[in-house]
């Protein structure tokens, strides 16, 4: 388990959202940690921490002490604990802004149009 904020906040979401978002984020994808069924995007410290709520969406690191847990480096198959998309040289931290709008539009597609998704 790997403190939170230090060099890095994280953001969970289910996998069946995490899976969307990750295709809409493509490429421009940082690292991410799976751990059974939910998903964990490393993002910029403080960078999600005006963000307006997401459902099923947590940001971790801005409010209060929290943990993540972090595999080895070649984990990368699951259910449990392993990189979804590995940590890599040119792959760490995702832009938060760009996380945000993905999840969003995941959320909206998984939870359909009645639930109020903040922009």
């Amino acid at each position: 388990m790997v403190e939170v904020g230090p060099h890095w906040d994280a953001v969970r979401a289910p996998v069946d959202i995490g899976e969307r978002a990750l295709e809409l984020l493509g490429g421009a994808t940082g690292a991410v940690i799976a751990d059974y069924a939910q998903m964990y995007w490393l993002i910029p410290p403080g960078s999600a921490q005006y963000w307006r709520r997401l459902p099923t969406v947590q940001a971790l690191g801005a409010a209060s002490t929290s943990y993540v847990g972090v595999p080895p480096i070649g984990h990368t198959t699951g259910p449990v604990l392993h990189w979804r998309v590995p940590f890599g040289p040119d792959r760490y931290l995702t832009d938060s802004p760009l996380l945000r709008g993905a999840l969003a539009q995941a959320v909206a597609a998984e939870l359909g149009p009645d639930r109020k998704v903040g922009r």
